[in-house]
């Protein structure tokens, strides 16, 4: 009865040889010089096998390549629009504190300017800041364009708003 599985550890014999032959691709074995000479079923390759695999990570990388480099830029984009929402945000805080502190005819002014103080210089072209006041509450509002890949080149065509209101300062 031929074995169907293979034995564990190296092929002994050529009865085992040849009921692997059709598995393992072997043709021909005679006698036990030419197992002995395959040295077992461990790293049996002959050379059209070892030129088939020549380039194969080189070719998979290169099809990778276009798919690695598209996923950085949609995260540096994803990062872009997350910095812009923080500034929007921090320029709202600080426009409102500027405004709280500012005499009413002056307010607009120093709360634009305390808005655009802080926003670097690919963001501080594109800010608009307004301010209103309403029943002793001063509100921010600051609105950015998000830049696409690089800040002060081309911007997406919505904005990101921030929003932020304190108290009027009471003065003696």
């Amino acid at each position: 009865m031929p074995r169907t599985a293979l034995p564990r550890g190296r092929v002994r014999g050529l009865r085992h040889l040849r009921d692997l032959r059709g598995l393992c691709g072997l043709r021909g074995v005679r006698d036990d010089r030419d197992a002995r000479d395959l040295r077992g079923l461990h790293g049996v390759r002959d050379d059209r096998d070892a030129r088939g695999d020549r380039g194969q990570v080189t070719v998979e990388f290169l099809g990778m390549t276009p798919l690695i480099l598209l996923t950085l830029v949609l995260l540096w984009q994803f990062v872009l629009v997350g910095y812009t929402f923080t500034l929007a945000g921090n320029a709202a805080d600080e426009a409102a504190r500027a405004g709280t502190a500012a005499d009413p005819g002056a307010r607009q002014g120093a709360c634009e300017e305390a808005g655009e103080k802080d926003l670097p210089g690919a963001w501080r072209g594109i800010a608009t800041v307004t301010c209103a006041t309403g029943g002793g509450y001063v509100t921010a509002s600051v609105a950015l364009r998000v830049p696409v890949l690089f800040p002060g080149s081309v911007a997406f065509p919505f904005t990101v708003h921030g929003h932020a209101g304190a108290v009027e300062e009471v003065k003696d």
